[in-house]
């Protein structure tokens, strides 16, 4: 198994968000007893004094931020001169704790859009702050946002409405939040009954959905629509998709192409949704197709 230890270079460091922001700035919906449950862990190369742009990645539905090899993906970074973060969403399912896997499913069935997007709005808020503990080494004035499938959309979001974020680059995005909801019997049972279960072919476990979860969506329908976001975002951005993708089908990078005519698509060829990694990852290197979305992203933030 892969051993952050092999990467002396690397700084790893762990905070609930209690340390990382102060929760009176939050939007009041964002502040509950899981919140202090989001964790945040940066990778920087402590060679490297100069001041560094700054990574952001977000994580997708069912995911963490030690999820398979986003460690392994996150030391590249760093060591391309990066100051990478990457954090779990406070309703993803995980404590601080046990932030690998979902033992926490009641927060896990309570998370919303909203929700994940005022997480990214604090992680933002202590990154650019004055006595935010590695100041000295990054540049505020370059920030972009890295999202992998659901993730993917709510860092268009926040690039969109956020003045802080430069580009962003998305990694097997969704276009259509409103898609990825059940349909007709189903939606209304799910209506009915105020709660519906999918299962997590991994862990087997039957992971709920509470209706608040399309009730939120409904209430905050023009900020989450992906569609007009990316027609609106006038801030360098970067699509990457892998041709195998079965779980985001490929017309979703199409689609964003097409709404936002200056954004870079570029295709992984023969890549999963994963890009040809899993959970857990045994290697100490990336996937060749991991590797490659890695090489383009960091190419695109130095540009």
């Amino acid at each position: 198994m892969h051993s952050n230890e092999s990467f002396p270079n690397v700084i790893n460091s762990f905070t609930s968000i209690s340390d990382i922001c102060d929760l009176t700035d939050l939007n009041p919906k964002s502040v509950s007893s899981r919140l202090s449950e989001l964790q945040k862990l940066c990778y920087v190369d402590k060679k490297n004094t100069d001041k560094k742009p700054v990574v952001i990645f977000c994580h997708g539905y069912k995911g963490f931020k030690d999820w398979g090899a986003w460690n392994i993906m996150a030391e590249a970074f760093a060591n391309a001169g990066l100051f990478f973060v990457k954090f779990n969403f406070s309703h993803n399912g995980g404590t601080l704790e046990q932030p690998i896997d979902f033992p926490d499913l009641e927060a896990f069935g309570n998370n919303t859009y909203t929700k994940e997007l005022d997480d990214l709005e604090s992680v933002l808020n202590w990154l650019t702050a004055e006595d935010f503990e590695h100041a000295p080494q990054i540049d505020t004035t370059d920030i972009t946002l890295v999202g992998h499938s659901r993730g993917g959309g709510i860092v268009l979001i926040k690039a969109e409405e956020d003045s802080r974020v430069t580009k962003v680059i998305t990694l097997a995005s969704v276009s259509d939040y409103k898609a990825r909801f059940p349909r007709g019997k189903d939606f209304e049972a799910w209506k009915k009954d105020g709660v519906m279960h999918v299962v997590n072919g991994r862990t087997k476990q039957k992971m709920p959905h509470y209706f608040s979860f399309f009730e939120d969506f409904k209430a905050n329908y023009e900020r989450l629509n992906i569609q007009k976001v990316a027609k609106r975002l006038e801030k360098p951005l970067l699509i990457l998709h892998g041709t195998n993708d079965t779980s985001v089908k490929n017309y979703n990078a199409e689609n964003l192409k097409n709404w936002n005519e200056n954004a870079t698509l570029r295709w992984i060829a023969n890549a999963d949704h994963v890009f040809n990694t899993k959970h857990p990852w045994e290697s100490d290197t990336l996937s060749k197709q991991l590797n490659l979305v890695v090489l383009k992203s960091i190419s695109f933030i130095k540009d």
